[in-house]
């Protein structure tokens, strides 16, 4: 399961993924962090079995938990099918179908958002964070 992880930088002072781990032995996977100053957002891969259970010891910490359902979303009328997110994308969620068009294929996408920063047409995005 993927869950997106909202902190205040300024209040978090302990190693949450650490705690996480050890209090529930879940394995936490660090797919996308961006932690400044004031603000952080993490996106994690949690195994599903164990997820209810660190999203309870995250928001116990101060930590908002939003968890991922929707892979990214590609806008048909933008996609000029040029394959930059063909050839970008890490986890191979972008092909190529048999007319050279570019399909999502959706139960891969991690949500890194790689794809979203670099589609020229900005035809590329991710509703649920």
């Amino acid at each position: 399961m993927l869950l997106l992880l909202k902190f205040d930088s300024r209040t978090i002072k302990k190693p949450i993924i650490s705690s996480a781990t050890l209090e529930t032995k879940a394995l936490i996977n660090i797919l996308r962090a961006n932690v400044g100053a004031r603000r952080g957002e993490m996106v994690v891969e949690v195994e599903d079995s164990k997820a209810k259970e660190v999203e309870e010891v995250f928001k116990r910490f101060g930590v908002e938990v939003v968890e991922l359902t929707e892979a990214v979303v590609k806008d048909e009328e933008r996609c000029v099918h040029c394959g930059l997110c063909v050839s970008i994308c890490p986890v191979e969620a972008f092909r190529f179908d048999d007319d050279w068009r570019v399909v999502v294929e959706e139960e891969r996408c991690i949500h890194c958002g790689v794809c979203t920063r670099v589609c020229p047409c900005k035809a590329l995005s991710l509703h649920s964070t």
